[in-house]
């Protein structure tokens, strides 16, 4: 694949088609397909000053989003601290605010492209036109500490990072309420404040950037925390007695994610962009109808991996995937059997096959959604 990246730069990269039986990653099935969370991104009259404190105007006209749940939706506990997001944008930037309440702020990463989530962190994913592929994650920790990069295609279908990758004009910045680093007191906090050019989100946007008002893209916000305690005046993390591991990051996201993984952007929330007013809603944008019906799809994909992990090749049909015509699988699962629904009037599902490929396609009276063995999700033209 090729893909032109800032400067005239090609950056030639070789991705090997995931077949199934010689795939080693592991796939995380979700447990449930939650609705993804939504935000109505308002334009901002004058643009935040980037220092990490949230007392700008335009962050005041800006609605927090709903508090971070766990990362694999309400079956698991609410978190221990706090975190809520919003956002803002101008002609120039996509911008990102970010609240983190904890009582003892610590980071311990200086070097830039650093695995940041080894710390403490707020993550950005970004994937502009909602396909699974070519999309953008930053992490930043409490000492300010960022890691950008793109992702070809996520982990699970095979994807190179591209760590070389940096967002030219990234501007970011973190305030600490409380002192960073020391367990003698008690912090309440920190806040992150990050703006991200457009001119390098439209590198590989497939779309226009800064987008239109009524441009729907998908994005996620995450948090990871580990349990610390104080040793020898220093933070550390807990460990497993057994193991000598430090025990399982929690993770703490905006939309969730159905399963502990991030790298699932068809989980990711909708961001739709608003022009000031109130005519913009998700109620009438028909690219959020368009998302909607195309995720419907997906299950078929995660069918196919699953029966391809077992037999070593993909089914050659829905029937042999357990979908019965006029039918459209769908999660949760039932007693380790295939769910599905009937298919409204007017819609059908179907699937080209062989051993190694398929596609699988959704056709509605409004969109046509596809999905392939590499985990693309397209919608059919005019609806994204």
């Amino acid at each position: 694949m090729l893909y032109q990246l800032r400067s005239g730069i090609i950056i030639v990269i070789f991705v090997f088609l995931l077949y199934p039986a010689g795939s080693a990653r592991s796939l995380q099935i979700p447990a449930t397909f939650p609705a993804p969370a939504q935000y109505v991104c308002p334009p901002a009259g004058s643009a935040p000053v980037i220092d990490g404190r949230l007392d700008d105007e335009a962050w005041a006209a800006a609605p927090w989003t709903e508090p971070f749940g766990d990362i694999e939706g309400p079956v698991r506990r609410e978190p221990r601290f706090r975190t809520r997001a919003k956002m803002v944008w101008t002609a120039e930037d996509l911008c990102i605010a970010a609240e983190l309440k904890e009582p003892h702020v610590w980071a311990k990463l200086t070097q830039r492209d650093a695995v940041i989530y080894h710390d403490n962190d707020f993550e950005v994913f970004i994937d502009p036109d909602g396909d699974n592929h070519l999309y953008y994650e930053l992490e930043i920790n409490a000492l300010g500490t960022e890691w950008d990069l793109m992702l070809v295609r996520p982990y699970r279908d095979g994807a190179p990072a591209v760590n070389a990758w940096d967002i030219a004009g990234l501007r970011t910045a973190v305030h600490v309420d409380g002192t960073l680093n020391d367990p003698a007191d008690t912090d309440t906090g920190w806040t992150v404040e990050i703006a991200i050019p457009w001119a390098v989100l439209g590198e590989a946007a497939g779309r226009p950037a800064p987008p239109r008002p009524g441009d729907v893209w998908r994005l996620n916000f995450s948090r990871v925390q580990w349990r610390t305690e104080v040793v020898d005046g220093a933070y550390a993390k807990i460990t497993d007695a057994e193991t000598g591991r430090p025990l399982p990051e929690d993770n703490w996201v905006w939309s969730p994610q159905g399963a502990v993984a991030m790298h699932m952007p068809e989980m990711w929330g909708e961001v739709l962009f608003g022009d000031g007013t109130d005519a913009i809603t998700f109620a009438n944008s028909d690219e959020h109808a368009a998302i909607v019906t195309a995720r419907l799809v997906m299950p078929v994909y995660y069918l196919q991996r699953e029966f391809a992990a077992e037999r070593g090749r993909f089914a050659a049909s829905l029937t042999e995937l357990g979908v019965a015509t006029g039918r459209l699988p769908a999660w949760p699962r039932q007693d380790g059997a295939v769910h599905t629904t009937p298919l409204p009037p007017g819609w059908r599902l179907e699937m080209d096959a062989s051993d190694a490929r398929f596609a699988a396609r959704l056709v509605t009276p409004t969109v046509t959604a596809t999905v392939d063995e590499t985990g693309r999700l397209l919608r059919s033209e005019g609806t994204r």
